[in-house]
């Protein structure tokens, strides 16, 4: 379970929203100064970040709490953004050319171009679609683990 602390904001019929400090771990490192990581986080600066949570305890704003996520959860999330878009792309381009080989395209760019972005598009319809699907599964949702402190 990956956590991190947040604070209550709001607290609505079946969601409670939370804010999370992000933080950058570039103050322990030693290559700080010359780190490119460290450069940018300092451009974008201590930013707060809104989070839909489930909780099964009442909350109250104000609320100091932990959320966390499983780390099975944010791999498969993060494969579905990424990897599988982009080898959808790659896999069009590489049949465009391989049609083009055939005779099937005059040219074999434009082949790679056309497949290629269809597979972009195949892959970013079924993200929609997967994304839709888990939107409520408890396993891809984050989570309030336990309050820290009450509001004063």
């Amino acid at each position: 379970m990956i956590e991190e602390n947040a604070q209550v904001v709001s607290v609505q019929a079946e969601d409670v929203w939370v804010e999370t400090q992000r933080r950058s771990t570039c103050s322990g490192c030693a290559a700080n100064k010359g780190c490119g990581t460290a450069s940018l986080a300092k451009v974008l600066g201590q930013r707060r970040t809104r989070i839909r949570v489930l909780a099964d305890m009442p909350l109250a704003v104000g609320d100091r709490v932990v959320i966390g996520i499983a780390e099975q959860a944010l791999v498969r999330g993060s494969l579905a953004v990424y990897a599988l878009p982009l080898a959808l792309l790659l896999l069009g381009a590489v049949l465009g050319r391989l049609g083009a080989g055939n005779g099937l395209w005059h040219s074999g760019e434009a082949a790679s171009l056309v497949l290629g972005l269809a597979g972009l598009a195949a892959g970013l319809l079924w993200l929609r679609r997967f994304t839709r699907r888990i939107q409520h599964d408890r396993s891809y949702q984050p989570v309030v683990l336990r309050r820290l402190t009450a509001p004063a």
